[in-house]
């Protein structure tokens, strides 16, 4: 099937490279990478964007399937019943509905405010900069670095800078902000040239005579007896471990109690775990985290490096300590970019490599007063990412039933570079729109309103076994025993 062609009913990943074979980074961890026909259904455009974000979505879950394909042959190899006769499948409108679930979220009928007031564009006095301020510490080093205590006064004072004068007063005051750069731009600088030789999924591999994750049982879920411990914020790594939640891992997450998590992002990605806040500068508090993490399967971190690594918590120091263990990690920008340990965010990747000026419109010249940058229909580096991070962690797994154990690193920078390395689409006039199927449950915040999980396991929808626990408020502990926790309705 063509990357460009008309769309098909049924998908299946065509040989070589493309969006939709994204599934073809595994191979280090997998072998030879299973390529099922049929894993997806539905149309093959519906956004109608300048870039092809459909595929984006598709590949990164046909990745996952694949992941998931991989450790059943691996159990049934090893004399597991499993989960290895039921075929994973996913579709356009699953998928669609999954990139965007935080616009599909409702609690008690109202939508979240997604956006704080002084996140967006702004107009420089040489183009365009992107301001990230919904954590209220990032909103306070925002205007720290431009001199302002009047959020009202953060236009002039932009419009006063230059966009990357901006950027770097932001960037150096612990705030987020990114320049709006062209394709061109993005890749004649050092992180642009760093990112553009990132692969999707770096893999570190090594021989590793650790024990092996549980078999899945006849008839049940495929990660069944896997423990997670999530280490993420925002969207692509939670994402990913509320999808391994509901695949039946047990999952924990943990935030630290100085910067909480905010309440929106907490209910659309805390479906399928639990929730703690930890204090790892409390000695006893971080002795608990290293336990659990000897204890657990797959560790996710989506902090900077530098500053799990004070806490011996970085990739490195877990794997060192714990052999078995399968440590998936994420980071803005890339691993080799000067900005490594930098801070970042989907919308500011956007805008930093030339997506968020491809975007732009209404088809002005980028100096014409008319034109602004634009964004992607969907946070789809974040959930693109988020899905490549969940397909490492279950390749993972699959290879360690053969010894074999490891980091898996990825970044919103490489997933962007995947995307627009890839053909542009050949879209319809207009967004096709897709059927959006919704759940809901009753939670401590109010009735839930919200999206399933984007696969279906064996002809069958698969579901989320709960709706987002109070925030904070679990034990310290993995569960003892299945569905301990409650079911959500549908």
């Amino acid at each position: 099937m063509s990357e460009t062609g008309s769309a098909p009913e049924t998908g299946t990943a065509p040989e070589g490279g493309g969006l939709l074979a994204l599934r073809r980074h595994l191979a280090p961890a997998t072998g030879a990478v299973p390529d099922t026909d049929g894993w997806w259904s539905g149309p093959r455009w519906w956004w109608a964007g300048a870039l092809d974000v459909e595929g984006l979505a598709l590949g990164s879950l046909g990745a996952l399937i694949a992941a998931l394909d991989a450790l059943a042959a691996a159990d049934a190899e090893a004399g597991g019943a499993a989960a290895s006769g039921r075929r994973v499948t996913t579709s356009s409108a699953l998928a669609a509905a999954s990139f965007d679930s935080i616009r599909h979220l409702r609690v008690d009928g109202t939508p979240p405010d997604i956006w704080a007031p002084m996140s967006g564009f702004r107009r420089a006095r040489d183009g365009w900069v992107r301001l990230h301020a919904n954590y209220p510490h990032h909103a306070r080093r925002l205007l720290e670095a431009l001199g302002l205590e009047d959020p009202e006064q953060l236009d002039g004072a932009v419009l006063e800078r230059t966009a990357h004068e901006v950027e770097e007063a932001v960037r150096g005051a612990g705030g987020v902000a990114a320049a709006v750069r062209t394709r061109q731009e993005w890749q004649e600088s050092p992180p642009g040239r760093a990112a553009a030789v990132e692969p999707w999924i770096r893999w570190s591999l090594e021989d590793a005579a650790g024990r092996r994750p549980p078999a899945a049982e006849p008839g049940g879920l495929p990660l069944a007896g896997v423990r997670v411990l999530d280490l993420t914020r925002v969207i692509a790594g939670p994402s990913a471990t509320r999808l391994l939640g509901a695949l039946g891992a047990d999952v924990l997450r943990i935030d630290p109690p100085q910067h909480p998590e905010l309440l929106d992002a907490h209910l659309d990605t805390g479906f399928a775990k639990r929730s703690a806040v930890v204090d790892l500068r409390d000695p006893f508090q971080l002795g608990r985290i290293r336990d659990l993490a000897a204890a657990a399967d797959v560790v996710f971190l989506g902090y900077r490096q530098g500053a799990l690594a004070r806490f011996g918590l970085d990739a490195a120091a877990l794997r060192e300590s714990f052999a078995h263990l399968a440590v998936v990690t994420l980071n803005a920008w890339g691993w080799d970019s000067p900005w490594a340990d930098a801070r970042g965010f989907d919308s500011i990747v956007q805008a930093a490599c030339g997506v968020a000026h491809l975007c732009g419109g209404p088809g002005s010249r980028p100096d014409d007063g008319a034109w602004r940058p634009g964004a992607l229909p969907v946070q789809a580096l974040d959930h693109a990412t988020g899905m490549g991070m969940a397909a490492a962690a279950v390749a993972l797994l699959a290879a360690r039933g053969r010894g074999i154990a490891g980091t898996a690193r990825l970044s919103l920078a490489a997933t962007a570079e995947e995307l627009l390395r890839a053909d542009r689409p050949a879209a319809p006039a207009q967004a096709v729109g897709l059927p959006v199927e919704t759940r809901q449950a009753h939670s401590a915040y109010g009735v839930l309103e919200f999206v399933p999980p984007p696969l279906v396991l064996g002809g069958t929808q698969l579901e989320y076994p709960n709706g987002p626990l109070p925030y904070g408020g679990s034990a310290l502990g993995w569960a003892q025993g299945a569905g301990g926790v409650g079911a959500v309705s549908s």
